[in-house]
C-alpha cells in the first residue's frame, strides 16, 4: 500500500509544533441525506455501539437508518445557524482562540486545527493538511472532559487509523480526560456564577451529563466516575451542599439501561417533590450543540415546567469563552511541556540548508534531484 509523504518534500524545511482540537461532529447540512451519511458513519463505529457488526448493520440500515435521519433533521433546521451547525461553530471558535493565544508566545512556529471525530473537517483530512505543513510533534485534544470509551477512545481509534497510512509520524502525545483539571473547574464556576448574577439562581443546579449504556460502566469504563468527580469538585468551588445540586444523565437511546438517574425522568419528578425551579448546566460538553439546545433548553424544559415547574434556567456551555479558551490554552501547555517549539528563524533555515545541501554532496555527489 502507498503510504502518504509530503508533497515536493525537502529535508531542510521549516518543522512545526501541532495541536489538534476534535469534537463529536456534525451533518453538513440539516437534511435527511445528510443526516442519514452522517448517522451511518457515527452508529456503525463499535465504540459507539457495541454489539456484533452482522447484527448490527441489519438493525442500522433496516431500520435506524430508515426512520431516524428525517426526525434528527427537522432537530438540527431548528437550531442551525447561517454559518452551520452550533458545535461547528463554537469548535471553530474555540480553536481559533487557542491559536491567537499560542501565536502571541511562539508566532507561526506552533499549528493550531480542529477536526471532527464523524462529519467534516474530518481528522483525516485535517492530520493531512498539518502534516504538510511540516508538524512533527502532534499534540491532540478531544473536547471531552470525561473520558469514555465511546468518545474520547473512539478519537483516538481514528487518530492511529490514519497514522498507519502515514510515512513519517509525528511525535504523539493524547489528552484522554481534563475532567478535574483546576483551571477546568474554575472555568465553569465563574461561567455559572456569572449566570446567576445576571438572571438571578434558582434552587437546585442540575448537572446534565450525556449518557452511555450501564454495561459501560459494568465494565470498566471511568465516564460514570468522572462525571461525578467533576459535579463533586464544582460544586465545592461554588460553595454548595449535597441537596443543592444533582447529577444526571442525557440523551439516552434504545431500549438497555443507561447511567441513571435519567435527565428528563428527574425534571419531571422533582416539582412534585417540592423543586419549583432549577437551573441546568452540562459541564461534559465543551459547545453548545443539539444535545444542549434543543434537548436541554426546550424539550427538558418543557417537561420540567409542564410537571409544575415555576423557573428554569438553562446555562449555556463554555463554548468559546474567554475562561474557557484560557483553561484550554493553560491545559495545552502543560501538555507540551518538554517539548521544545522549533525554531525556524531565517538563520537558523540557513545553518539547516548548508548542512542538508553538504550531506546531500557528500552522500549523493552530483545529484540534483533531491
Amino acid at each position: 500500500m502507498p503510504y502518504k509523504g509530503t508533497d515536493q518534500f525537502s529535508h531542510n524545511e521549516p518543522e512545526r509544533l501541532g495541536v489538534l482540537v476534535t469534537n463529536l461532529g456534525t451533518p453538513d447540512a440539516p437534511t435527511t441525506p445528510a443526516l442519514r451519511k452522517y448517522l451511518a458513519e457515527f452508529l456503525w463505529d463499535p465504540r459507539v455501539v457495541e454489539v456484533p457488526r452482522p447484527i448490527w448493520w441489519l438493525i442500522l440500515h433496516g431500520i435506524i437508518l430508515r426512520i431516524r435521519p428525517r426526525k434528527s433533521a427537522q432537530a438540527y433546521a431548528s437550531v442551525w445557524q447561517p454559518e452551520g451547525s452550533p458545535l461547528l461553530i463554537h469548535t471553530a471558535k474555540q480553536a481559533e482562540g487557542i491559536r491567537e493565544a499560542l501565536k502571541k508566545k511562539y508566532g507561526s512556529n506552533v499549528v493550531v486545527g480542529f477536526a471532527m471525530r464523524y462529519g467534516n473537517p474530518s481528522i483525516s483530512r485535517v492530520l493531512e493538511d498539518m502534516q504538510q505543513q511540516g508538524v512533527r510533534k502532534l499534540l491532540v485534544l478531544p473536547l471531552y472532559p470525561q473520558y469514555s470509551a465511546s468518545t474520547t477512545a473512539s478519537t483516538f481509534d481514528a487518530i492511529s487509523a490514519d497514522f498507519t497510512r502515514r510515512r513519517w509520524l509525528p511525535d504523539f502525545r493524547f489528552v484522554s480526560h481534563y475532567h478535574d483539571y483546576p483551571p477546568y473547574i474554575e472555568a465553569m464556576a465563574r461561567h455559572i456564577e456569572a449566570h446567576w448574577a445576571n438572571h438571578g439562581r434558582h434552587e437546585k443546579l442540575i448537572l446534565s451529563y450525556h449518557g452511555v449504556p450501564l454495561k459501560y460502566l459494568l465494565k470498566g469504563d471511568p465516564y460514570h466516575c468522572e462525571c461525578h468527580k467533576t459535579s463533586r469538585l464544582l460544586a465545592e468551588r461554588l460553595g454548595l451542599g449535597q441537596d443543592d445540586y444533582l447529577t444526571t444523565f442525557q440523551s439516552r437511546f434504545g431500549r438497555e439501561e443507561w447511567l441513571q438517574p435519567y435527565t428528563d425522568e428527574t425534571l419531571k419528578s422533582l416539582p412534585e417533590k417540592g423543586v419549583k425551579s432549577v437551573d441546568v448546566f452540562c459541564p461534559g460538553f465543551s459547545s453548545d450543540c443539539l444535545e444542549t439546545i434543543e434537548e436541554i433548553n426546550e424539550e427538558n424544559r418543557e417537561y420540567f415546567m409542564e410537571s409544575g415547574g415555576e423557573g428554569f434556567g438553562y446555562i449555556s456551555c463554555l463554548n468559546a469563552t474567554p475562561g474557557h479558551i484560557d483553561a484550554l490554552v493553560q491545559l495545552v501547555e502543560d501538555n507540551l511541556e518538554g517539548w521544545a517549539v522549533p525554531d525556524n528563524s531565517p538563520n537558523n533555515l540557513a545553518a539547516r540548508q548548508k548542512c542538508a545541501e553538504a550531506r546531500k554532496q557528500a552522500t549523493f555527489p552530483g545529484r540534483t534531484d533531491i
